[in-house]
């Protein structure tokens, strides 16, 4: 039986190419892991039904001679992520019955490569939450501690691959909902710089923040997995075209000699003890591994979460708009009690039954924000606000190379701890938020562990474009 808790795809594609086992066979151990954990973690919404006849395909692939390092390897999606003739929900009910009629060209560029979609996973609904407590489908639970939840939005995602359910994992981050979920699952979570990997093919939260971004068990293998994922694509009108991304590595360099960080933000009320202890050994070894760290400030860094709640609810409310029970998606019109000639009705009680209450929540503040007599006094001052964090930020990286904080503030909190309470949910996401104001590349590694049994992470930020940047000094710090 192969063992795929700790197994990475550098390991398992030596396996395949030597004859050890087939793509099928390493397929079947992933869906055993699935049968045997998922009843209790929740983490995969579901195996898609084609997965063997994918795998046969990568089998084929390494036949031919054609296979690359990720064929055969099994991956499994976000929910709100499209692949073309199988399901996709956001986590929501209002979309359950809906079927993907194309992929984007993240998912296009995986299979080409002969990845096997293994299955969805689930996930806070429309990426909207810190902890897949919001998710129309249940609570996905850690796999270090199933009391406590797993991180989100993309929760589940993270709490499949930490639980070897598959190798690697697509999220979508759009206020650090690969990140938080990674460093609370103990994997790796990665945000490229702001579409370096289409959006085409994503059900939207907020388009101006929304990225997809991989996990994995390594750095090396997140590097894998990203590189086949970031592509330029005419479907996406913001997409960074390839000679841009060369100037910006270009300006970047490749050495990585100076780590700053943000004192003044990282030691505050709120963080863990054990957090702040495990972070400042690292950046000890850091120093001993002959880094320079410099102390850094950023003023404006403590307006990135103000500013977030203002600008992803206003795109929130008009992306959900579609959502209307005309197009697609579950319909009230099909009720008995309402009258389907009445499309206030019709709309108003689709979305009553078919969001959950943060979902609504969300939608209500966008549309607040964004109305006569608040635009202004909100939306527009927000934009303000985010033009000067993003120039903060792209002067700060002339100075250093890295900024290193923790990834979550605490270890991963109990089911329904904070489900009563709004505002300290959405504090988990405190270090993650500003990579996604500014458009920076990002990602959370697995640091220790707390005294709980719990995952302690750290949280590494570079200048936009520098992504290989970023995974190269990933792969020191891990072997640091």
């Amino acid at each position: 039986m192969i063992d795929t808790t700790k197994l990475t795809i550098t390991e398992a594609h030596a396996a395949m190419v030597r004859g050890g086992y087939t793509a099928t066979e390493l397929c079947e151990a992933c869906v055993a892991v699935i049968d045997a954990k998922n009843p209790e973690l929740n983490a995969v919404l579901e195996v898609f039904a084609d997965w063997k006849e994918q795998a046969r395909e990568a089998e084929k692939m390494f036949k031919e001679g054609t296979a690359t390092q990720l064929t055969g390897i099994p991956i499994i999606l976000k929910d709100n992520i499209l692949f073309e003739g199988h399901h996709v929900s956001g986590g929501s009910k209002i979309l359950e019955p809906y079927i993907a009629t194309y992929s984007g060209l993240p998912v296009k560029n995986l299979r080409a490569q002969g990845v096997v979609i293994l299955g969805r996973a689930n996930m806070d609904e429309f990426a909207m939450g810190s902890s897949t407590e919001n998710s129309a489908y249940g609570v996905v639970k850690n796999p270090y501690n199933s009391s406590r939840v797993a991180g989100g939005s993309s929760g589940g995602s993270a709490a499949a691959v930490a639980s070897g359910m598959c190798l690697a994992a697509l999220g979508s981050d759009t206020g650090g909902s690969v990140r938080q979920p990674a460093s609370l699952c103990g994997v790796v979570g990665m945000k490229p710089t702001y579409d370096y990997v289409s959006r085409h093919g994503v059900i939207a939260m907020g388009n101006s923040l929304d990225q997809i971004g991989p996990f994995a068990k390594n750095a090396e293998d997140a590097a894998l997995v990203y590189s086949a994922i970031s592509a330029h694509d005419t479907n996406d009108a913001t997409s960074v075209p390839l000679e841009l991304r060369k100037k910006y590595a270009d300006e970047n360099g490749t050495e990585t000699k100076i780590i700053g960080v943000p004192w003044s933000e990282v030691e505050q009320k709120g963080i863990d003890p054990e957090t702040l202890s495990n972070f400042k050994a690292s950046i000890a070894k850091l120093r001993t591994a002959g880094y320079t760290i410099k102390d850094i400030s950023l003023p404006t860094m403590k307006y990135s979460l103000a500013v977030y709640y203002i600008l992803m609810p206003a795109e929130v409310s008009t992306n959900l708009s579609r959502l209307d029970g005309i197009r697609y998606g579950y319909s009230a019109a099909t009720d008995a009690a309402v009258d389907p000639k009445n499309l206030f009705d019709v709309y108003a009680k689709t979305r009553a039954r078919g969001f959950g209450p943060e979902t609504r929540r969300r939608s209500m503040l966008g549309a607040y924000v964004l109305s006569h007599g608040y635009y202004d006094a909100y939306y527009r001052k927000a934009l303000l606000v985010r033009d000067m964090i993003k120039k903060e930020f792209d002067s700060i990286f002339k100075e250093v190379d890295i900024i290193a904080t923790p990834t979550s503030p605490t270890p991963a909190f109990k089911i329904g701890e904070k489900t009563k309470d709004p505002l300290a949910m959405y504090l988990s996401d405190i270090f993650t938020v500003p990579a996604n104001i500014a458009g920076n590349p990002a990602l959370s590694l697995p640091n220790g562990m707390h005294s709980t049994g719990l995952p302690l992470d750290i949280h590494f930020a570079t200048a936009t474009g520098a992504d290989k940047k970023l995974f190269d000094f990933a792969m020191d710090y891990e072997k640091i």
